[in-house]
């Protein structure tokens, strides 16, 4: 009796979709177009698996989440005159805070989870 419940247990969780992000691989914010790509793996994806999106970056303060990262300014003043200076940094967002509003916005739209794709 408890194996064959064991075994619908089972049956039951694989049917479910649980989806989970265990790692973000990459992401990049563009400021001017307000869009967000981001690349990661759920928990059932292999390695060699990755999902990438492009996400309207409004709709992560939509559901109360602020992903920029504080930034302090610590090299402003390294960087003023040398000629290499980047003009447009890269946006460093929370990748904690990043994972959990991703996490929060598949579940409320699973359609939206992008295809798995093999790289």
């Amino acid at each position: 009796m408890l194996c064959r419940f064991l075994l619908f247990f089972h049956i039951f969780l694989s049917k479910i979709n649980v989806m989970e992000i265990k790692e973000i691989v990459s992401y990049f914010l563009n400021a001017e177009s307000n869009i967000l790509e981001v690349s990661f793996r759920t928990i059932k994806d292999s390695d060699d698996v990755l999902r990438t999106d492009n996400i309207d970056y409004s709709i992560s303060e939509e559901y109360g989440y602020v992903l920029e990262s504080e930034d302090f300014g610590f090299y402003d003043d390294e960087f003023e005159d040398e000629e290499d200076y980047y003009e447009d940094p890269k946006i460093e967002l929370d990748e904690e805070v990043l994972m959990s509003f991703l996490n929060e916005y598949y579940e409320v739209n699973p359609k939206s989870l992008p295809k798995p794709e093999y790289y």
